[in-house]
């Protein structure tokens, strides 16, 4: 009997020490982003005019990694950082007009932490889906509080809305709050945090600062707009392109980016207080390149651009009881490096059936000998619903750049893009163009480049509410006189109803609705801006289209709806 005992002891305790990392030991995770800052808009990365206290401290104790790099604007660097895959392969391509949705089936470092027994929570900005299945709660977040679109005053959004008392979505409903957005997601976070502080959570802080219209209090502009900032005030970098003006809304930016480091100094006390400091792993970086030519420490252009302005960014991750503050990595990393970083460093491994392009960087980051071979990382970006070859491209390698399939840059002489060297080296340009050629080739065949299908009429969403930051079409535009159509699905048949919500019209004007081959359409009087379609039995199918137009009495030409509110008849 004692025997048996003991050789059970024996096999659970060998048992015990065979498992995976135990929920416990696992460190917490904190991501921060913020929206629209560029790498230099920081004290620790050479800015002498911000007021960045926070985050420098927070540089000091972190390990850095340089050079890191994102996409050239915000919703496709999002897709990549919360997937570990290029964005291409998402279904993200831009940042509006439907091409910022990602594929519902896609699957999300919240969701693989979640199935490991994570607590998970997003505050802020989300900007990959505003409908079932491509929300933030549907893609593996416990808690969400986000605004719609791709910020708080665009037309996914009330029109009214604003940063200070947003109108913000918690877990999927709309609610009204008080103060100012980023103070808002702030306390969220650290709510959270204190609900979850027996761990291990996730907490995704994606920050819609200092992306416009620069709304922040003046107590946070007026110091900066007192300093009037001339080009003179920041440093020369030699061999950099020069500053050579101060952009208007810089003053507003700096002012938003100290509210920021505001916020994450009282995030890093509950930490401190909560003593969770040593095992969570925080991470800060920003979506693109700056907002507008400020200062770039000598980079080449800024937001939207692949040249290194618009694509390098900085790179901080903070893990007292792992890795040693103050060590840099000089190998190339990017938004696709991680979710398999937070993998590893979790004890998570990755799921079946998932393809992740990233590597984990964690023995970089611990400093430990690795065979690490080099490669050549890709970014494209411009308008349309599909990439084309060549266009506002980017192949970087450790040694060279190509750019647009023409341009080369020798990036260890010439870090900051000043010279073309193609001319010089011909095999370089044709390897590389051969090389990008096989990746566009490669990331164009997980789910091509149709939209992804909003499904309607499901028991996940109660109501969805169609906007113009998801319609499609070539006329679909912001602007008033902007028309498209939005792509569904309807997964099971039945009876809907449909409310159309759009700018009034100054005469009578007549609302059109087709979907599923069914036009309707009802008369309104001027100054209406809704109406109603009622009993629309539309047959379940995986792809549909729906229009609505408004034509106005006498008005040269018809325009669309601002939303779409669709919903199952009860």
């Amino acid at each position: 009997m004692k025997r048996a005992l003991a050789c059970g002891l024996l096999l659970l305790f060998a048992c015990l020490i065979a498992m995976p990392v135990m929920a416990a030991e696992r460190p917490n995770v904190i991501l921060v982003m913020a929206d629209d800052m560029g790498y230099a808009d920081l004290g620790a990365t050479g800015n002498p005019k911000i007021h960045t206290p926070n985050l420098d401290r927070f540089a000091k104790e972190s390990v850095q990694v340089e050079p890191f790099f994102v996409c050239p604007v915000c919703a496709p660097t999002r897709s990549s950082l919360m997937t570990g895959r290029y964005n291409y392969r998402t279904g993200v391509t831009d940042t509006y007009l439907g091409r910022a949705m990602m594929h519902g089936d896609e699957v999300t470092i919240a969701e693989m932490l979640r199935q490991a027994g994570y607590s998970t929570g997003i505050f802020g900005k989300w900007h990959l889906g505003d409908c079932y299945p491509m929300r933030p709660m549907d893609q593996g977040f416990d808690e969400s509080l986000v605004h719609t679109g791709g910020g708080l005053c665009q037309p996914a959004g009330p029109p009214d809305n604003s940063y200070f008392d947003p109108s913000l979505l918690h877990n999927g409903t709309r609610i009204q709050t008080k103060g100012y957005c980023s103070d808002i997601f702030t306390n969220a976070v650290i709510d959270f945090i204190d609900g979850h502080r027996d761990g291990p959570f996730f907490v995704y802080l994606p920050f819609n600062c200092p992306h416009g219209p620069f709304q922040v209090a003046e107590e946070y502009s007026d110091p900066y707009d007192a300093m009037n900032l001339k080009p003179d005030d920041f440093p020369a970098v030699a061999g950099g392109h020069p500053l050579r003006s101060i952009p208007d809304n810089t003053t507003k930016v700096y002012g938003m980016v100290t509210n920021i480091d505001d916020n994450l100094g009282r995030l890093f006390a509950k930490l401190d207080s909560l003593g969770l400091k040593e095992n969570t792993i925080v991470i800060f970086l920003t979506d693109n390149g700056p907002n507008g030519m400020r200062f770039r420490a000598g980079m080449r252009a800024c937001k939207g651009s692949v040249y290194e302005g618009g694509i390098r960014t900085c790179f901080f991750i903070r893990w007292p009881s792992k890795l040693n503050a103050g060590h840099k990595v000089d190998k190339m990393a990017a938004h696709i490096d991680v979710t398999p970083t937070l993998l590893d460093a979790c004890g998570v491994d990755v799921p079946d059936g998932v393809r992740l392009d990233g590597r984990s960087i964690l023995p970089l980051l611990q400093n430990k000998p690795v065979d690490w071979p080099e490669r050549t990382l890709y970014f494209q970006w411009h308008r349309g619903d599909a990439p084309e070859p060549f266009r506002a491209c980017a192949a970087r390698a450790a040694d060279y750049k190509l750019v647009n399939g023409t341009e080369l840059y020798d990036m260890k002489s010439d870090p900051l893009e000043t010279e073309d060297v193609a001319a010089e080296h011909p095999d370089v340009v044709a390897k590389m163009r051969g090389e990008y050629e096989a990746w566009l080739a490669d990331v164009s065949r997980d789910h091509g480049y149709e939209a992804p299908k909003i499904l309607i009429g499901t028991p996940h969403e109660e109501t969805t509410i169609l906007t113009r930051q998801d319609w499609r079409g070539p006329k679909a535009t912001w602007g008033r006189d902007g028309l498209g159509h939005w792509e569904l699905a309807v997964p099971k048949g039945g009876s809907f109803e449909a409310e159309v919500r759009f700018d009034p019209a100054k005469q009578p004007a007549t609302v059109y609705l087709k979907v599923q081959g069914i036009e309707l359409k009802k008369q309104v009087a001027a100054g209406v801006g809704r109406v109603s379609f009622d009993s629309i039995d539309l047959k379940a199918s995986p792809a549909e289209r729906l229009e609505t137009w408004i034509v106005a009495e006498g008005a040269p030409k018809s325009y669309g709806a601002q939303f779409v509110h669709v919903s199952r008849e009860k």
